[in-house]
């Protein structure tokens, strides 16, 4: 038989014990719901990132810091700019050297590389993603063999091939070997993405009367803009920059390029580093316009992937 005294005290000590947090958890603290970090980790990570951006960063500055100085020698002392700064190394770039032909040369090249590479790859991803022919599998892989070899060991048989073509000193010298660097990497890329568009879309353009070229034209291509966005970023990339091939198979002086132009600034008994730092500032501009143009589809390639993924 039960009495008052087994029942459980009522009023303030009762009220106290109630209010105890659970063991194990701090009072005055927030429980974390799911996928928030910690506050330190969030530290942490941004003070990571920050760093990180600050080393990657520090390069470009510094050469355009380096630009601003009107000496030659402006590099060594760089704390004396601030004092100094002048344009003069771009006037005297623009006006007194090439620059303007090494331009035009380097856009031919680096956009007739973008529009051949990304057909070429496009083509033969798509064609690999959607149809099973004899050697299609062998085919990429021929793709990522061609990457394993590095460019000391092409140079001579690319030389043989384009002096036999008699295409040495043309732009379509330079043209085609970049498309022979940057189209196997395209290739993979698009096909990838390729495999994420559903094969009901290529079944939907062959009921329409459409030809297996132009569902590729009509349907395709313009689902893969992404796709075909980052791959017209790397070609171009590729050809922008490149200085080996460049300053073999580019003979004359009227067909250097901006990377081969950059090396006239160095001579055996001297380097204007006042002026070498000036074009590389105007040689990384219109690498960063590109860049521009394509990030929204960039941005929209690499979210699209992960989501279909």
């Amino acid at each position: 038989m039960s009495t008052t005294a087994d029942l459980p005290a009522a009023g303030p000590a009762a009220e106290s014990t109630a209010a105890v947090p659970p063991r194990g958890r701090a009072a005055g603290k927030r429980p974390l719901k799911r996928g928030e970090r910690p506050r330190s980790v969030s530290v942490l990570i941004h003070s990571v990132l920050i760093l990180a951006s600050f080393i990657a960063a520090f390069p470009i500055g510094w050469i355009a810091w380096i630009s601003l100085g009107p000496d030659k020698s402006d590099f060594l002392h760089p704390g004396d700019i601030a004092g100094k700064i002048s344009f003069e190394n771009y006037t005297t770039v623009l006006s007194d050297t090439s620059f303007l032909q090494w331009f035009v040369n380097s856009m031919i090249v680096a956009l007739g590389t973008c529009l051949l590479g990304v057909f070429i790859a496009a083509s033969s991803g798509y064609a690999v993603s959607r149809m099973r022919f004899p050697g299609h599998r062998q085919l990429m892989w021929t793709f990522l063999v061609t990457q394993m070899f590095p460019v000391a060991i092409l140079m001579v048989p690319l030389y043989n091939i384009l002096a036999n073509l008699g295409l040495l000193d043309t732009y379509w010298a330079l043209i085609l070997v970049y498309c022979t660097t940057a189209i196997p990497y395209c290739a993979w890329l698009l096909k990838g993405y390729f495999d994420t568009i559903p094969a009901e879309i290529d079944e939907a353009g062959r009921i329409d009367g459409l030809t297996p070229f132009g569902t590729f034209y009509r349907l395709i291509l313009p689902l893969a803009r992404p796709g075909l966005a980052v791959a017209a970023f790397y070609t171009f990339l590729t050809a922008w920059a490149e200085v080996a091939y460049a300053s073999v198979f580019m003979l004359s002086d009227d067909k250097y390029t901006l990377a081969i132009g950059l090396t006239t600034f160095i001579s055996e008994h001297d380097t204007q580093w006042d002026l070498m730092a000036a074009t590389s500032v105007l040689i990384a501009i219109p690498a960063s316009l590109f860049f521009y143009l394509v990030q929204r589809h960039l941005v929209t390639g690499l979210t699209a992937g992960a989501a279909k993924s």
